[in-house]
């Protein structure tokens, strides 16, 4: 063991939970149960991490990007289409489950389904006891949106711990993203349920990805 303290010594927790959580994500990951009203869940004895996001914010890719899977979710041609929360057990046994909740902000679904939306993912986050964390994506190139801050609202509410992880960082310059991720800074230190940091990632490029599955596990074992 380390002697280190102070920063280095948070430097090395963090590395030993990136190292942990590569392996743990290596290993079997299995999709459990597609859960359209709460009476489908599975039952709570597993601590989950649950993933927010506009329809078109590439949380599918990034699910598959963590998890080191090309399909293990569904991205869907339809921005909208899954209004289920979908849950993949991780390690066997389960050490923590994933919750892909539906996408939101669709402009073209009928006012009954965003509604029942909102119910059903409201009721989550207020009743669900092993909920560790939720992540809340966020498009790098656009930042935090009217619909995000509605979602962001919603999970203050609630008095569910998220952190916002900004997607699809290597479609925009540096310089550009740089400022998204001070303006996104500048709007979690209103907010009473943000997590203090942020994650900036790429499921296409990498970026990020080992990083957030360490911080997927710690929140999980927080």
């Amino acid at each position: 063991m380390s002697n280190a303290t102070g920063p280095d010594a948070e430097g090395l927790r963090l590395a030993e939970m990136e190292e942990r959580a590569r392996r743990l994500f290596a290993g079997p990951v299995e999709f459990v149960k597609s859960a359209p009203a709460l009476h489908f869940l599975p039952e709570p004895t597993v601590p989950e991490i649950a993933f927010a996001g506009r329809s078109n914010v590439g949380k599918s890719s990034l699910l598959n990007a963590l998890t080191g899977r090309k399909a293990i979710a569904r991205t869907s041609v339809t921005p909208g289409r899954t209004q289920e929360l979908n849950y993949f057990d991780v390690g066997d046994p389960a050490v923590l489950r994933l919750v892909d909740m539906p996408g939101y902000g669709f402009a073209k679904a009928p006012p009954a389904v965003v509604k029942k939306w909102r119910f059903l993912v409201n009721d989550f986050l207020r009743g669900r006891v092993v909920l560790k964390r939720t992540l809340l994506l966020i498009d790098a190139r656009h930042g935090i949106k009217p619909v995000d801050a509605d979602i962001m609202e919603m999970l203050d509410a609630a008095a569910v711990s998220y952190r916002i992880c900004l997607t699809k960082a290597d479609k925009i310059k540096a310089s550009e993203l740089a400022a998204v991720a001070d303006r996104t800074r500048a709007e979690i230190r209103k907010r009473p349920a943000a997590h203090p940091e942020i994650s900036i990632t790429s499921a296409e490029k990498g970026m990020g990805i080992a990083a957030l599955r360490g911080f997927v596990l710690d929140s999980a074992e927080g």
